[in-house]
């Protein structure tokens, strides 16, 4: 008896050996916003093959471009920076006490082990909590900023100085890259270096597909969209783009405690995020849209009430209106380290923009009622 077909056709991932090495060692170096500098060199090393120009940014946002003397210019945006921390205060006996740098969250704090990043290198240390045995007997203490510190050893404020730590030191944590149940990819940092990793992987597809454009496309790594979008609103005006696909992350809400009323009902391995929102250029949703239908490539569908809370909004009111659109990467636990993505829908991401940026003509007008 002959075997039954599969009705589901076996995914093939568009990502190869070579690319998920760079992505590995991508995730696991850090890049704290203000401080991308590192990560931006080794993403523009990966990116290179596959352009023909490259810059970086006074304050560190790296743009790769292909075709650059055309006049018309397609952005296609990720950001580079993760949440951190800053040493804020130096106790006496050598403790340390911290700020956020970006939307990092206190609960997730106690027991991390963490990298201090001073001129002398490296300095390891940890999230110090009291331990269960004495915190009895009285009401509980939840984390919080004002009693989360760092312990690295020392016994004084001058030891911590000597080995080169001081106040405004940036602090990231250690953990690094791996898949699980080979399905999903995990670590921290992955909002949004899994964007300059799939961005990334759109141009090498351009390149060994041998696909001509009839724009220029510019391939954007942004800093500082962990403290408000400020990279993206720097580049916006340096590159005055005529159309900007941005890709980001958003929540998967299928997890426990998440309330689908208010977030929406979207879930890792469905397919890419497409936004509504008042930044989101309706004609460039409408190509996005009918670009994964034509292609069966599955997507999800968010609406978000006032703004995006990503890039797109940089890019969307910049230079007088810039038609622009948000395809997302469904996350698992946002800002801890422990983020997680489906593989299939790293693949989609990548697939959805690569066959877009093919759907957009020379000059093309997205004018809002044509």
């Amino acid at each position: 008896m002959a075997k039954k077909k599969d009705d589901k056709q076996k995914h093939v991932s568009v990502v190869n050996k070579k690319s998920l090495q760079f992505f590995e060692k991508y995730i696991n170096n850090p890049s704290p916003t203000g401080f991308e500098y590192p990560g931006q060199k080794l993403w523009l090393d990966y990116l290179k093959p596959y352009i023909d120009e490259s810059f970086i940014d006074s304050y560190g946002t790296a743009v790769g471009v292909i075709n650059p003397k055309a006049t018309y210019k397609v952005v296609i945006e990720a950001h580079a920076d993760e949440i951190s921390w800053f040493v804020n205060y130096i106790t006496s006996d050598g403790l340390i006490y911290v700020i956020r740098n970006g939307g990092s969250d206190h609960q997730i704090a106690p027991s991390k082990r963490v990298n201090i990043h001073t001129d002398k290198g490296l300095v390891k240390a940890v999230f110090g909590w009291p331990a269960i045995h004495t915190r009895g007997g009285e009401k509980e203490h939840a984390p919080a900023l004002k009693n989360i510190f760092l312990d690295c050893g020392c016994t004084s404020k001058e030891e911590v100085e000597a080995l080169g730590v001081h106040v405004g030191c940036v602090i990231t944590y250690e953990d690094e890259f791996m898949i699980l149940n080979d399905r999903y990819y995990v670590g921290r940092a992955l909002d949004n270096r899994a964007g300059g990793f799939m961005i990334a992987e759109v141009a090498r597809l351009l390149q060994e597909n041998k696909k001509k454009l009839p724009f220029g496309l510019y391939i954007v790594n942004s800093v500082q969209e962990e403290i408000g979008l400020r990279g993206a609103e720097m580049i916006a005006n340096r590159i005055k783009p005529n159309v900007a696909i941005v890709t980001d992350v958003t929540h998967d809400t299928s997890t426990p405690m998440i309330n689908k009323i208010t977030q929406g009902d979207l879930a890792c391995g469905k397919g890419p995020v497409v936004s509504y929102a008042p930044a989101v250029q309706t004609n460039l949703n409408k190509l996005l849209i009918q670009t994964a239908e034509k292609n069966n490539i599955p997507f999800q569908r968010q609406a978000s009430s006032r703004s995006t809370g990503t890039d797109t909004d940089a890019f969307a009111y910049s230079n007088d209106g810039v038609p622009s659109a948000l395809i997302s990467l469904p996350l698992r636990y946002m800002h801890t380290t422990v983020e997680m993505v489906h593989k299939e829908d790293v693949d989609n991401v990548i697939s959805l923009i690569y066959q877009t940026l093919l759907n957009i003509k020379k000059d093309h007008d997205f004018t809002y009622g044509k």
